[in-house]
């Protein structure tokens, strides 16, 4: 086998992580691509995709048992549940069954990058210690993206190939398909709301209107995911990766109000899964007015948008672990929005 040889197998190909990830490596130049997903995907040029469901063993080592010559394996898939105790059992499974299907054919494995996230330092159970630090203290299981680094550390005793882990915030990104896209929920809900002749409420706690955020953009997220699976400073390491910069949404609504061209007024608290749960037919005429491509069910996750609004209280990790082994790369949140937004009038997921 030719040591130089880059075959990257991307799990959850379809996400916004995932498909990013495929979009950074494709622009690289040197490097085979294979995705794989439930749904698999359509073959272009490096990359082709492999349908699979990966909480089936058996459906995993048959269905991927013929890539004897991947090196890296780009964990970002996620299976959402109920609870957070019922996210554990079919997350660490999915791993399992992808390691246990390619590591013992694949010689030439070098590389495991995992996907996980701030929930590692209990981001998601209420007020936590900021800025979020690698190494800061365990918390109370259940937690599966604690579990699948537990799983992989052990794994990887006596192993030539190493790990890695990558911790973003919030990720920013154009893909569908991704039931925590914040970037969609905001620009949905904006498009709604100037629609019907609203002016542009945050509709989040009164005390997230005011808290310090951060977000990770997706493409910059998938440049330092990829350097933390080659360059030797990012093994069996965990990184804190965003973009840079901190916001308040009381700065950044105004500015996200003025791309849609909308007033902006005073918050008021409200569920969004509660208020949009009958704008459907709202959103098939909207379709049909500003020929938009995709159904209300496709660009809906008001549930996402209901837990990051709520979050009254600051969300922010160090990153400078990652500057200090190596990777620079930074981008400016208000950009980010106001690019995703334009991208999603592009591809007419909004007016």
């Amino acid at each position: 086998m030719n040591t130089e040889r880059k075959v990257a197998l991307v799990v959850g190909a379809n996400g916004v992580v995932g498909r990013d990830i495929i979009d950074h490596l494709h622009t690289l130049g040197d490097w085979e691509i294979v995705g794989i997903s439930r749904r698999g995907g359509e073959d272009t040029g490096r990359v082709r995709y492999i349908a699979v469901d990966l909480l089936d063993p058996d459906e995993a080592r048959e269905k991927l048992g013929g890539l004897t010559e991947v090196t890296h394996i780009f964990y970002a898939a996620f299976q959402d549940r109920p609870s957070w105790a019922e996210l554990v059992p079919p997350n660490l499974a999915m791993l399992v069954n992808t390691v246990d299907a390619i590591e013992p054919i694949a010689p030439g494995l070098r590389h495991i990058s995992l996907m996980q996230g701030y929930k590692v330092y209990g981001a998601h159970l209420g007020p936590f210690k900021t800025p979020a630090r690698e190494t800061d203290a365990g918390h109370m299981p259940p937690e599966f993206n604690v579990d699948q680094q537990s799983f992989l550390e052990r794994r990887n005793q006596g192993k030539a190939w190493t790990w890695s882990a990558i911790r973003p915030s919030m990720v920013g990104g154009a893909a569908l398909g991704n039931p925590m896209n914040l970037a969609l929920v905001i620009a949905v809900y904006a498009s709604i709301s100037k629609e019907l002749g609203l002016p542009l409420r945050f509709p989040g706690k009164p005390g997230a209107y005011d808290s310090l955020l951060e977000m990770t953009d997706a493409n910059l997220l998938a440049k330092a995911t990829v350097w933390a699976a080659t360059d030797e400073r990012g093994a069996r390491q965990a990184f804190n990766i965003a973009n840079g910069d901190l916001f308040r949404w009381n700065e950044m609504w105004p500015k996200i109000a003025a791309f849609f061209d909308m007033e902006v007024a005073p918050p008021l608290p409200m569920s969004l899964e509660t208020v949009m749960a009958d704008k459907e037919s709202l959103w098939k005429e909207m379709a049909a007015k500003y020929g938009l491509a995709h159904s209300y069910d496709e660009v809906s996750c008001w549930g996402f948008g209901d837990f990051v609004f709520a979050l009254d209280y600051d969300m922010f990790g160090d990153t400078s672990k990652s500057r200090r082994a190596g990777f620079h790369e930074y981008v400016e949140t208000e950009q980010m929005f106001l690019a995703i937004f334009a991208e999603f009038r592009r591809l007419k997921i909004i007016p």
